[in-house]
């Protein structure tokens, strides 16, 4: 006869946690820790680089303006 299964979990990988894997175990899930951990750096690392550009546009919007801003009254002199 067919023995009863359990049912998969979703989203999580199935593996064997006796008690004589219990070590190869705990280094799977430190593994798959650090894994998920270095995918989340990765993304805030992108996302503070755009960041950073979108700041550095910002100063140089600001330093333009200034500049046209100083050099309209001297434009505007000239015959």
């Amino acid at each position: 006869m067919d023995e009863p299964r359990e049912p998969a979990r979703y989203g999580f990988e199935a593996f064997d946690c006796a008690p004589a894997l219990r070590l190869e175990a705990n280094e799977r899930v430190t593994h798959l820790q650090f894994k998920a951990m270095n995918e989340r750096l990765e993304r805030i690392e992108a996302m503070m680089e755009r960041l950073e550009r979108r700041l550095w546009l910002a100063v140089y919007g600001v330093v333009a303006a200034i500049l046209a801003q100083t050099f309209q009254p001297l434009l505007a002199a000239l015959p």
